[in-house]
């Protein structure tokens, strides 16, 4: 991202600078004209995203969240040094999120709203993904050079169990952001329906569905190192004896049959080209004629470029695959069986598209290609 001029005082909806004219440096002038310094833009940047994270991972935000607090009780309920907690605390009222009154730090309103659990989406574990995030991209060059990375996220997270964890706690926000739409954009009967989430570890989509319809039965399918609070949520929800849970690889596991509705939600750009063809060929022979696919993803066509480019450099790097174009992916859906039936462009275009596919009632395309291409005889 190009910052050309920054304003310690202000910051936008993602607590980034923004452009003013007052920080310069006195030798860098063109004519009269004074020049931005060359890396104050990325310098705060990166100052600002490792504060962030820091506060995400120590709780800062979330201690705050009931109301002001000096930097002593801070340092004592964070169990953190004073130096260190003043030091953070300086930085982020200078940025905007929080506010000191004499002695008393407390959270901008905003950051509340945004970074704890008294939001109506908690992004803290956003805040807390970028720590570990961080450590990850450090391996961006190597990403760059190779052409992919040289352990995969999920390799790390079944390497590192936590990591896991705090990846599902993530995709559980960006899921509560998304269900509401997906709820909208359903319609289905008031029967018994079968309901299979590939992906799903958070729960999140499920367990709404489930809830919508109470003649709804469902199964996630998920690496066991993503679900490690999945069951525990399904049991708040007292919905135990609907919901199942799979600890697996959905590439190469048994997902069982006759499903009336599925989800592949921001599973696809996880996955290789010929991941994703094998993939929708088989839910072509797991999903009941008439039945729907829901797929959500970040079609080139309709993501910002900013974000989208962003998106594929990050996906260098843990995974090593890429987004699909609109045109990509409801042709591998036609390929299988599935012809699509609805294509809506989230608001705002950054939360991704849902793409609606409807099983045709004669799915020859399906048909016999699993054999030999990693899913289980059944």
């Amino acid at each position: 991202m190009r910052v050309e001029q920054m304003d310690c005082g202000k910051n936008d909806y993602a607590g980034t600078f923004l452009a003013s004219d007052g920080l310069v440096d006195d030798d860098d002038v063109i004519g009269d004209v004074p020049a931005p310094m060359p890396m104050l833009g990325i310098y705060l940047q990166m100052m600002t995203v490792g504060s962030m994270a820091a506060a995400g991972r120590i709780g800062l935000f979330d201690a705050l969240a009931d109301g002001p607090m000096s930097v002593a009780s801070l340092t004592d309920t964070l169990r953190a040094s004073r130096t260190g907690v003043e030091r953070l605390t300086d930085f982020l009222v200078a940025a905007g999120q929080l506010r000191r009154d004499g002695e008393m730090i407390a959270n901008a309103p905003e950051t509340t709203r945004r970074f704890t659990r008294r939001g109506p989406i908690d992004w803290g574990t956003g805040l807390i993904w970028t720590a570990e995030a961080w450590k990850i991209m450090s391996d961006l060059p190597d990403a760059i050079l190779c052409g992919g990375p040289e352990r995969s996220l999920w390799d790390r997270m079944a390497e590192e169990p936590s990591l896991g964890r705090e990846f599902s706690r993530y995709m559980r926000a960006a899921a509560e952001l998304v269900v509401p739409d997906l709820l909208s954009a359903l319609d289905l009967p008031d029967r018994p329906l079968r309901l299979l989430d590939l992906g799903g570890s958070h729960g999140v989509h499920s367990i709404e569905l489930c809830r919508r319809h109470p003649r709804m039965n469902g199964v996630i399918v998920d690496l066991e190192s993503a679900l490690t609070e999945t069951r525990a949520r399904i049991a708040e929800n007292r919905m135990e004896d609907r919901i199942g849970v799979h600890g697996a690889d959905l590439r190469s596991c048994d997902w069982g049959e006759g499903y009336d509705v599925a989800l592949y939600l921001s599973v696809a750009h996880n996955m290789h080209g010929d991941e994703n063809r094998r993939i929708f060929r088989h839910l072509g022979d797991v999903v009941r004629p008439g039945g729907i696919l829901v797929v959500h993803d970040y079609p080139k066509e309709t993501t910002p470029p900013l974000f989208e480019s962003a998106f594929r450099l990050t996906l260098l790097t843990e995974t090593g695959t890429r987004t699909y174009s609109y045109a990509e992916l409801t042709g591998m859906l036609a390929d299988a069986g599935f012809a699509t039936e609805a294509r809506i462009v989230l608001s705002p275009a950054e939360k991704g598209t849902l793409i609606i596919a409807r099983r045709s009632a004669s799915n020859i395309a399906g048909l016999g290609r699993m054999v030999g291409e990693g899913f289980p005889r059944r």
